[in-house]
Parts: structure tokens; sequence; C-alpha cells
């Protein structure tokens, strides 16, 4: 299923919504992105109908299995294109953020992948053997200063 990059960017809101609060309302997402909330109940009932969501109105919003892979799928993307940016093109991390933010919506999963793969090899991650689980944003925050030393340590 193709997502529209405004889909992406709620289910990537939704998500981190969820993980710091554990609760989500439409009023928790329209002032995440800095929009209405009509257009927040707009797009909500879109990805219901996607089988993204779970959502009663006036209720909590939940992401599905399906949702939080997708959603999972997105800040990783984000995440490889920003370190990238920073790490191997010494962007500044500022303007990183933002041009990771855009890019993610206009590369696949496939040319994901091989970023992703690129990246470990050449910042030598690949000997990591702590149990790296991509979903915790510990784990990302430590792959990023193991990757900072590693090249740090390889100039």
């Amino acid at each position: 299923m193709k997502l529209t990059s405004s889909q992406e960017d709620y289910l990537k809101t939704i998500y981190l919504l969820e993980k710091n609060n554990q609760r989500v309302r439409v009023t928790d997402i329209a002032l995440k992105l800095k929009i209405t909330k009509p257009s927040v109940n707009k797009a909500i009932n879109l990805l219901k109908d996607m089988k993204l969501i779970e959502y009663k109105i006036y209720g909590n919003i939940k992401l599905t299995k399906e949702g939080e892979r997708y959603a999972m799928e997105i800040i990783k993307k984000q995440d490889i294109l920003k370190m990238f940016l920073v790490e191997i093109l010494n962007i500044q991390e500022q303007q990183a953020e933002e041009e990771a933010k855009a890019m993610k919506h206009a590369i696949s999963e496939e040319t994901a992948k091989k970023l992703n793969k690129y990246i470990t090899e050449i910042m030598n991650l690949q000997d990591l053997d702590c149990g790296y689980d991509e979903s915790c944003e510990k784990c990302r925050n430590c792959v990023k200063i193991t990757a900072k030393n590693k090249l740090k340590s390889n100039k």
C-alpha cells in the first residue's frame, strides 16, 4: 500500500505520541502538526479505513500492528537519511533534520535498505553485538553515538 507523504506524517506523529503519552487524541495530533482538527479528523478516518489505526469518535487513536510497522519504517528511513547527511556528508544537524524529513517521502523502501546497508558497512556497525532493536529510541541513539565515535577514530 502506497501512502501519501501526509499520511506518513500522521502515522509517524501518532507513533511518537503513543510512545510518549500512551494516549493520542485528535487535539494532540493537531497541536503537534500545527493543523486544524477538521484536517486531522479527515486524515484519521482515511487511516482508519486503511486499517492502520483504531479510532472511535472522541476516543483515543491507536495504531494497528500494520500502522505501527509503517510508522517504524518511516522513522527508520528518516533516521538513516539524517545519519547519512550528518555523518557522511557533514551537513549541519538542523539542516540534515529538515532535509531528511522531506527526503523520507521521496525514496523507496529498497533505496532506504541499500542506504542503511551502505551506512552500516562504511561506519563499521555490523559488528554490534548488543541485541540492537531498531524500533527502540535508546538503541537508535546508541547507534548514532557509536557511528560518530567510529567515524572519528577512522579519520
